[in-house]
């Protein structure tokens, strides 16, 4: 099976930065273009008729809501997936019913992403594959779920504050932060903070390097692994 080809189309160049490499992370997928407006998206659809377009809601012209009903009428093979910081059960309903494969909240957690992108891959190779199906493989196909986020963590770390401070990181890329730095966003201690961030870097979701400040102590700063 050839690569999925991704179009992305979001306004904010860092986050459509952060995108495109948690996408290019996941096995089985090019990027194929990245679109800036709606306008942009919809000449670039044309171009590359794309398999799956990430596709933010907030746009300064329109919403892109109205670029997944035109992908659903013109682009019938092409799929959706919608990140955005639209929260508001109106849209995430709309998105359900222009047949998007999932919704993600900003800011993306790359496990969450990964997981959908390797859910798609593979109900994308079985549909492919076959040309009749029984009634337990239509059944698997359109009950997918995508894995619960909740994760099992040690005692003393709190998945929400853990999850929190994730977010905060992605937030802050490439410069990476310390844990002092993470403490002051989040509102706990920097004892706390290392505490979760060396706890990240021990299930490898985030790198720590060493840096030297002005004083020229070293002190470590991290960065979520991409």
């Amino acid at each position: 099976m050839s690569d999925i080809e991704v179009l992305i189309v979001e306004d904010d160049h860092r986050i459509a930065r952060i995108n495109q490499k948690f996408t290019e992370n996941v096995p089985g997928y090019a990027v194929m273009g990245v679109a800036s407006s709606i306008q942009e998206g919809k000449e670039l659809l044309e171009i590359l008729q794309p398999d799956l377009v990430l596709l933010d809601i907030f746009f300064p012209e329109e919403s892109g809501l109205g670029l997944l009903w035109h992908i659903r009428e013109n682009y019938k093979e092409t799929d959706v997936m919608m990140i955005t910081a639209a929260k508001e059960i109106d849209a995430v309903q709309e998105a359900l019913r222009g047949g998007a494969i999932d919704y993600i909240i900003k800011p993306v957690i790359f496990d969450r992403f990964k997981r959908t992108l390797e859910n798609f891959k593979q109900t994308k190779g079985q549909i492919s594959s076959q040309k009749v199906v029984s009634q337990e493989e239509v059944d698997h196909l359109f009950t997918r779920k995508v894995e619960s986020s909740t994760q099992t963590v040690p005692k003393g770390i709190d998945p929400l504050t853990l999850t929190k401070m994730e977010e905060v990181l992605l937030n802050h890329l490439p410069e990476g932060m310390t844990a002092e730095e993470v403490g002051k966003v989040v509102g706990c201690s920097r004892t706390t903070a290392r505490r979760y961030l060396e706890y990240m870097v021990s299930i490898e979701k985030v790198d720590a390097d060493l840096s030297y400040g002005t004083v020229g102590r070293p002190e470590r700063r991290y960065q979520p692994l991409r």
